[in-house]
């Protein structure tokens, strides 16, 4: 027996596939998913800019830029020796250090290699810039930046500042942060991470250091 016209059609209807249904988005939403991406992207690079793959991160970021007139500060050394920014006559290389961050660690070396090489022309100066202690538990003590001078062999003036003052006006984002500051009292060059001594020695010479 034939089937009739209208069960043929109805085969053909359920044979047929499901219709697809496009969606698209509104500009509402592409908008928002264009400025999302731009944030993120915005993020990644500030964030790689601040903290360089040879520093430690740090949780300040203090307001410097070359040129400016850079912030007084005063502390002692380990030795006893009062270091004044306001009446130090040479260039001055200022490095916030933490006595965890193995990168500071590192960079004891090249600044005693500096000290040697331009001691009495450039005043270098180290201050502690973190709440915690070389351990990373405990807090941040004088004791603390004593052992990583002598287990470093700390050739420069090295001081413990337990207010982080220094650390508020000077830390770039990450440790170790070094800033060089010419006679003028002006902000010459600006580093953070491991710098090279040969690096070190370019900056110096920016903020008008000779030989």
């Amino acid at each position: 027996m034939k089937a009739s016209g209208g069960n043929r059609a109805e085969r053909r209807r359920r044979g047929r596939p499901a219709p697809t249904v496009k969606r698209s988005w509104t500009p509402a939403v592409a908008a928002f998913s264009i400025v999302l991406v731009a944030i993120i992207v915005a993020i990644a690079v500030v964030y790689r800019k601040t903290v360089p793959q040879s520093a430690s991160e740090a949780p300040i970021y203090a307001p410097l830029r070359v040129g400016q007139t850079a912030p007084p500060f005063a502390v002692t050394a380990l030795d006893g020796r009062r270091i004044d920014s306001a009446t130090t006559l040479e260039p001055i290389l200022l490095e916030v250090f933490a006595t965890w961050c193995p990168h500071c660690q590192h960079e004891t070396a090249t600044l005693n290699a500096l000290q040697s090489r331009l001691g009495g022309k450039l005043s270098i100066v180290a201050i502690s810039g973190s709440d915690m202690a070389s351990d990373r538990a405990s807090p941040a003590s004088l004791n603390d930046v004593a052992m990583f001078a002598q287990f470093f062999h700390v050739s420069y003036p090295i001081a413990y500042d337990p207010d982080l003052t220094v650390a508020k006006a000077y830390l770039q984002g990450g440790y170790p942060t070094i800033v060089f500051i010419d006679r003028s009292k002006r902000v010459a060059a600006i580093e953070s991470g491991e710098i090279s001594l040969r690096r070190l020695t370019a900056d110096a010479k920016r903020a008008g250091v000779s030989g």
